[in-house]
């Protein structure tokens, strides 16, 4: 399958079993929500999984792009995104977990092919506030999957305070051999779906109490999925990124790690355009800003004469036709190019900071956070600036 076949297998599924299909948000929260993203597939569904009526019905189904910037360090490996797409579907007071495990098992045997042997399950075993998951363990022993008890790791929580239930998370097993070990066991066991049952609310003092309506609501990250059923062990040899690896490839002379966060980083910038953001020093335009910095700071690592003008045209349609976005390949180079000049007149100035007598000899940690809090330098950079090899 590729990705837009993977999409209106999970959609279809769920809108034949009377799921209304409703337009995944914008990657920009409501000016009173406190995060500078959508985060997850259920951010902007909050007030409804907290009981508040939707328009649409009890029963949803999207897809929502989402951003998150707490893994943007680990950018480069085989997994990790900045901007990601989530699969939804949810019960606002409707139908209980023991359905919502049914259908996800059908989904992925007859929807996507998955062999039987190849799931792995894990449940809430209970802690000191709530028993254990009893409900969804019967349900998958029904359903012959083996299942794995843990604590921490099987219950979901939007927050410190909020709606929150134990989950159940279904993972695939991804190695070249059989199946051996358990989710916790055996890191070839990758997890693609969560299903929360929202049951309860955490106050400020840690108590729970249950929800008045409680609900469903589960997640499945497209590109993880997409990377398993396409039988790629990295995400950025699927057909999402097949685009970026064969014109960067040729274009820039990269190693993989750099090639990966340079596909995720302007892909995600792309994004963040898209959305009317503009670079800034803080806010959302601080995430942008430090996107597309990155993305030149690796860029320029071996050859500062490298520019985004050099980004062909395509990968920046591309995306945008990906997330469903509208306007012009023009407005977001121009953005970028308007960047990358003001980044370069920062690192002229710091070439000229770094000429001074205290930055000769081999830099401090204190140094390296004063170049970057006070003059915007990353380390990386200064250390290229330096000509220095870590």
């Amino acid at each position: 399958m590729n990705t837009d076949q993977i999409l209106r297998t999970f959609t279809d599924f769920y809108v034949e079993r009377g799921h209304h299909l409703i337009t995944g948000g914008t990657l920009l929260p409501p000016p009173s929500d406190p995060v500078l993203f959508t985060t997850s597939g259920m951010h902007p569904l909050t007030p409804y999984l907290e009981g508040r009526p939707h328009p649409r019905g009890r029963r949803l189904v999207n897809v929502q792009r989402c951003l998150r910037t707490t893994d943007l360090d680990e950018v480069g490996d085989s997994t990790h995104l900045t901007v990601f797409e989530m699969l939804g579907s949810w019960s606002l007071g409707d139908y209980g977990h023991p359905q919502s495990l049914r259908w996800g098992y059908e989904l992925l045997r007859d929807g996507f092919g998955i062999p039987h042997g190849q799931l792995y399950v894990t449940v809430f075993g209970g802690d000191e506030q709530v028993g254990p998951d009893s409900e969804s363990l019967e349900t998958w022993r029904e359903l012959g999957v083996p299942v794995e008890r843990t604590r921490e790791d099987n219950w979901w929580s939007n927050g410190p305070v909020g709606p929150c239930g134990p989950d159940s998370e279904i993972f695939l097993w991804a190695g070249d051999t059989p199946p051996r070990g358990t989710p916790t066991t055996d890191p070839r066991w990758v997890e693609v779906w969560n299903h929360v049952s929202m049951r309860y609310r955490r106050h400020e003092d840690g108590s729970l109490t249950p929800l008045p309506q409680p609900s469903i609501d589960t997640g499945m990250g497209l590109e993880r999925l997409v990377t398993v059923l396409q039988g790629h062990n990295s995400v950025y040899d699927t057909d999402l990124f097949e685009p970026w690896t064969r014109l960067l490839r040729p274009l820039w002379d990269l190693d993989e790690p750099s090639l990966r966060l340079l596909s995720d980083h302007l892909r995600s910038g792309i994004v963040v355009i898209g959305e009317g953001v503009r670079p800034s020093p803080t806010g959302r335009g601080y995430v942008l800003r430090r996107l597309v910095r990155r993305t030149l700071t690796t860029l320029w690592q071996h050859d500062p004469t490298r520019t985004l003008s050099d980004l062909p045209p395509d990968l920046v349609e591309h995306t945008l036709d990906r997330f469903r976005m509208p306007g012009g390949t023009d407005h977001v180079r121009e953005v970028l190019l308007a960047e990358e000049s003001r980044f370069t007149g920062l690192l002229d100035r710091g070439r000229r900071l770094l000429s001074r007598p205290r930055y000769q000899g081999k830099l401090t940690d204190q140094d390296y956070d004063y170049l970057h809090d006070t003059h915007g330098l990353p380390r990386d950079l200064v250390m290229t600036l330096q000509g220095q090899d870590g």
